[in-house]
């Protein structure tokens, strides 16, 4: 009863350092990201309430990423702790087994792969995806925060902006170049090969629309640059908000699905755009990132145990960083590997099945180091 009391403040003391380790390590890498995410607002127009929910919804995606590292660096320093700290040799004698702390503390692996898998499968796509979804919404653009003094501003596609004075919600000496019929109800003719640019006096920015005030339209055939037609006016609305900015809208491979991106897989990339020949490339590595590399925990686990065989005290520091160091770069060699599975099919079932084949291994070597060690003594 006590035995099992011991194991339960252990898991929980496993689980407790994990969490905050991650979150750590999450909220670093995430204040970093959202620091580089206020481009959305600066060079987009973007609404704070856009950015902080982007922001925070790309929250899980860093999270799902330091779960590896987190698990490889709670498990080392729980067994080092509690090897410095005696607690061990006193369950040593008390008659436990070393080999039921392997269990304990791969069993407490299994239940971080779980938590890897229901973020990485599930959780971590879908809030990436609502995340791109967000920059979809078009009332949420202001075109006030792109105006800059003296400074070109392509932020719409096909269409280049410039100001000369900004005082607020005015500005001053703007000039217009449009080159992919974005203002076609204002051209003379539709023809693809005409540009229009629009240069006015003044104009106040108002949410996605610019009122320009004492200025003229210039419509130029590409092929007939002398053919220009001018025409002046005192004041006209140019409504921005119908003309697309150079943000992606469309979700990319990290932020589909895992039942979609499994369904092109098993129809074999050849039932429509999104699912094609080409996208394999990106489809199975991303697959196996959600899929396969949580498997690798048990491993780390397993690994980091070898921490519990007979070492002289001298020796214990070499060995945690030696353990901590082949940890790592088994996670390291995971990572690398994973980015070809998508081009050759041979790595591909190399990466899958190597854990599977290693976690009995490593488990046996375990079982057959502590043997030795009982005997010797």
């Amino acid at each position: 009863m006590l035995q099992n009391k011991i194991y339960q403040n252990y898991i929980i003391e496993i689980l407790k350092s994990f969490f905050v380790i991650l979150f750590s390590f999450s909220v670093i890498a995430w204040t970093v990201k959202a620091v580089n995410y206020l481009d959305l607002i600066v060079e987009s127009g973007y609404s704070i309430f856009t950015y902080l929910s982007y922001s925070l919804l790309g929250l899980t995606g860093v999270l799902t990423k330091f779960i590896p590292i987190s698990f490889l660096v709670t498990i080392v320093f729980f067994i080092s702790k509690q090897i410095e700290e005696k607690e061990f040799t006193i369950l040593w004698t008390a008659g436990v087994k070393k080999i039921h702390m392997v269990n304990l503390l791969l069993f407490s692996s299994l239940g971080i792969l779980i938590f890897y898998l229901i973020f990485s499968v599930l959780i971590t796509p879908y809030t990436l995806n609502q995340s791109r979804k967000l920059l979809s919404n078009k009332n949420e653009i202001s075109i006030f925060p792109i105006l800059k003094e003296n400074q070109f501003i392509d932020a719409y596609k096909g269409v280049t902006l410039i100001v000369g004075k900004k005082i607020e919600n005015e500005v001053q000496n703007i000039f217009i170049y449009d080159n992919s019929n974005n203002f076609k109800s204002l051209q003379s003719n539709n023809a693809k090969n005409e540009s229009l640019n629009i240069i006015a006096q003044k104009g106040i920015a108002e949410k996605d629309q610019l009122i320009l005030l004492k200025g003229q339209l210039i419509t130029t055939l590409s092929d007939n640059i002398n053919n220009s037609k001018i025409v002046k006016f005192d004041q006209m609305n140019l409504n921005l908000g119908s003309i697309e900015n150079n943000i992606i809208k469309k979700p990319k491979i990290q932020e589909t699905s895992t039942m979609q991106l499994i369904s092109c897989f098993t129809n074999k990339f050849d039932k429509n755009i999104f699912c094609n020949e080409k996208s394999k490339k990106e489809v199975i590595p991303t697959l196996n990132r959600r899929i396969v590399l949580p498997i690798y925990i048990p491993i780390i686990s397993l690994i980091s145990c070898l921490l519990l065989a007979n070492t002289k005290k001298n020796n214990l520091m070499l060995n945690k960083i030696t353990i901590f160091l082949l940890s790592f770069f088994t996670l390291l060699f995971a990572e690398l590997f994973i980015r070809y599975t998508g081009v050759n099919f041979l790595l591909n079932y190399l990466f899958i099945f190597f854990p599977f084949l290693l976690l009995p291994v490593m488990y046996l070597i375990l079982i057959q180091k502590f043997k030795k060690e009982i005997i010797y003594k």
